[in-house]
């Protein structure tokens, strides 16, 4: 189990840094969608590509950013029974979630979109629109993308486990606790609030 951990941690990174560097594919997105309102205003022209490196940009941001998201317990999750429920019994809802749903949902998924991405490649798709783009970067995401999912499942599924068994604290805890920002905001205000004590004190 302690090698399993350790794999469960390398993972949490690594979709921890995804998550951090995707965040700039929306700004991308954000940016070429400006310009391209702009010169289709200023200059009256346009191309296909402006809108499909928009499309491109925005696939890579959901499909990189999905482990991320499974990693920090953002993803979409109905408890409306499950809330009322023990956390032992949680936990074991999120292990059958895990083990019967998400797992065959990516390998069924990596199982297409490698083949389709490889022959994309290969024949070096182009879009059928005028001015279009090479398909295969897009393409690439789709198993990438679900390759970090299934990743993040598994290390989920490995911490879920090693709390049964008593060994590390219940990980869906820090899903509760409070964000960087937040974290930030508490600690100006707690400084705040020393400076003015020591203020009081002096006067």
């Amino acid at each position: 189990m302690r090698a399993l951990l350790k794999f469960s941690r390398a993972v949490d990174w690594i979709n921890a840094q995804v998550g951090k560097w995707v965040i700039w594919l929306i700004l991308g997105s954000t940016v070429i969608s400006a310009i391209n309102a702009l010169v289709r205003k200023i200059f009256n022209t346009s191309s296909n590509a402006y809108l499909e490196v928009q499309w491109y940009l925005f696939a890579g941001a959901f499909l990189l950013a999905a482990g991320y998201t499974l990693l920090n317990g953002e993803h979409v999750k109905i408890d409306v029974i499950s809330s009322k429920l023990s956390k032992r019994k949680q936990i074991w809802i999120d292990i059958l979630g895990f083990t019967f749903f998400l797992m065959p949902m990516c390998l069924v998924i990596l199982y297409y979109g490698i083949p389709f991405f490889l022959q994309g490649f290969r024949s070096g798709e182009v879009s059928s629109n005028a001015g279009g783009l090479i398909r295969w970067p897009v393409y690439i995401l789709i198993p990438t993308g679900f390759a970090l999912l299934m990743l993040q499942g598994l290390s989920e599924l490995v911490k879920r486990i090693a709390f049964l068994q008593g060994l590390i604290p219940d990980p869906t805890v820090k899903l509760q606790g409070r964000t960087p920002e937040e974290e930030l905001v508490e600690e100006i205000r707690r400084q705040a609030e020393l400076a003015e004590a020591r203020k009081n004190a002096a006067a």
